[in-house]
């Protein structure tokens, strides 16, 4: 994965906080930056590549190890 603007550790977070960390760090970016999400609550395997849908982001990579779900998005 390549070196993200910022990180999102919602580890440990439960569903809806990985996609409401999401959101509030993507205010942060700017168009072109990079975003990292760590997440172990199942339901991010999911929401967080709809919320890249709904919101015309990029999910630039998507991977897991062990636990941990690991989404790359790149605000446009």
């Amino acid at each position: 994965m390549e070196n993200p603007t910022t990180t999102v550790d919602a580890k440990g977070q439960s569903c809806p906080m990985p996609v409401l960390m999401t959101a509030k760090a993507a205010k942060e970016l700017q168009p072109g930056e990079t975003m990292l999400i760590e997440a172990t609550d199942n339901g991010a395997r999911s929401d967080i590549p709809a919320w890249v849908d709904q919101t015309g982001n990029e999910l630039v990579e998507s991977s897991e190890e062990g636990d941990v779900m690991r989404f790359l998005v790149r605000k446009k």
